[in-house]
């Protein structure tokens, strides 16, 4: 059922079991992929604005794909829609087979929109049938694993298509707007403030029965030193006053690599800014319009948020000091459900989760004992544990019941065009 309001989202309270129970789940979030591209016309699902965006209809392909490639084949006697898709929408699973260049995605005018649409239809129409009778297979688990893992999978694709078409509209002349989100609420955002953390011996990755991804465990300690970390994320307006005060142009304040990207690249603001004569303007999902300064900054990368720290006196957090943090919080926030596409200041600003991605110090690798999962799927998360970042949190276009305390995104320090954001840390001397 959609919300009344084309600004909110459909989403589905029912959690994983039984296979119906599992059938709601899966339709709902198929269902919400198709929403989200509604606004879209079929000149907007072919655009790559650049190599690390795909375009929306090969996100759409691409996660009916996984449970095609990942899924259906365990059934024995399914046939593909079109075997040559299994090259063009397989990301980078080397396993699986040929894998097509990720920066040509864009060149794809056909298979076309339509045909797309269809597959997605087919391949639901197989998965329905299997659920039809998940009970009585012997590898019923196996199957039921694989279809949590695809829903997850796709809820992630749910979060990328916004974050491209948003890339994707960003670049264009005219501006197009891809959905009204409306007023966002303006109010201030709480007073910074450090909350003190005590030191210790400290368990962090995920604990419980519920489904996590496998670079989130296992379960291990650590020790970590006292430590403050801020009650929210920097806002605008303390990233407005770096900006000005030259944090561009110091290259004290930047570690190497970022500072050539500096120079490369002219960055002189976070991606999506541009200076007018009144301030700041700021390009969102909702269409271009003037910065609000107690939003959450957003859209930098690692090496901003890492030179603004150093700027203000200040570190990020690793991930466990987040991590532990953000145990003792609630999990409510402006997530993808609430339809602001767009952080928001206020309270929500203050959560730990939500709004905006969170850098942390921490590089993206293997927690102690970590074993990639069997086969093929072991590239999911493994093989990227080499010179890329963890953040976390979620943001504003993640769906809410798909991220918890334990959760590891990750990017290169350099990348920027995800939602991404900071909150600050200090040592207690």
């Amino acid at each position: 059922m959609l919300l009344a309001s084309s600004s909110r989202v459909p989403l589905e309270p029912a959690q994983f079991g039984e296979p119906e129970t599992l059938r709601a789940r899966y339709e709902g979030i198929r269902r919400l992929t198709e929403y989200l591209c509604e606004p879209l016309v079929v000149e907007d699902y072919v655009i790559q604005g650049m190599p690390d965006v795909s375009p929306p209809k090969w996100h759409l392909a691409h996660a009916t794909w996984f449970f095609e490639t990942f899924v259906l084949a365990l059934t024995g006697g399914y046939r593909a829609f079109d075997p040559l898709f299994s090259s063009l929408f397989n990301s980078y699973y080397e396993g699986a087979g040929a894998v097509y260049p990720r920066a040509r995605r864009g060149l794809l005018a056909r298979p076309t929109v339509d045909e797309v649409f269809r597959y997605r239809a087919y391949v639901d129409h197989y998965v329905n049938e299997l659920l039809d009778n998940l009970i009585e297979r012997d590898n019923r688990d196996s199957i039921a694993f694989l279809l949590v893992l695809g829903l997850n999978h796709e809820q992630q694709h749910q979060e990328l298509l916004l974050t491209d078409i948003k890339y994707n509209f960003s670049i264009n002349p005219l501006a197009p707007v891809y959905r009204d989100i409306g007023v966002i609420d303006g109010s201030l955002s709480p007073p910074l403030e450090f909350i003190e953390y005590g030191g210790g011996l400290y368990q962090i990755g995920h604990a419980g029965d519920g489904f996590a991804y496998d670079n989130e465990g296992p379960r291990h300690r650590v020790c970590v030193e006292p430590y403050r970390l801020a009650n929210r994320p920097v806002t605008n307006a303390e990233f407005v006053r770096f900006i000005e005060s030259g944090g561009y142009h110091e290259s004290r304040y930047w570690l190497s690599d970022g500072w050539q990207l500096v120079k490369e690249l002219g960055w002189e603001h976070p991606l999506y800014w541009r200076r007018i004569d009144t301030g700041w303007e700021v390009s969102t999902l909702g269409g271009v319009r003037p910065l609000d300064l107690h939003e959450p900054v957003c859209h930098v990368s690692f090496f901003e948020a890492d030179a603004f720290a150093r700027w203000a006196e200040k570190r990020l957090p690793t991930e466990a000091e987040w991590e532990l943090a953000a145990c003792r919080e609630s999990k409510g926030g402006n997530f993808l459900g609430s339809g602001h596409f767009h952080p928001v200041g206020g309270e929500l600003s203050a959560m730990f989760f939500g709004n905006i991605w969170q850098w942390t110090q921490s590089p993206y690798t293997a927690y102690p004992g970590f074993r990639a999962l069997n086969g093929t799927l072991g590239e999911y998360n493994g093989k990227f544990m080499s010179n890329q970042m963890v953040l976390r949190g979620g943001s504003c276009v993640t769906p809410a019941d798909h991220v918890r305390a334990s959760y590891r995104n990750f990017f290169y320090p350099g990348q920027r065009w995800q939602f991404s954001g900071f909150r600050l840390a200090e040592a207690v001397i």
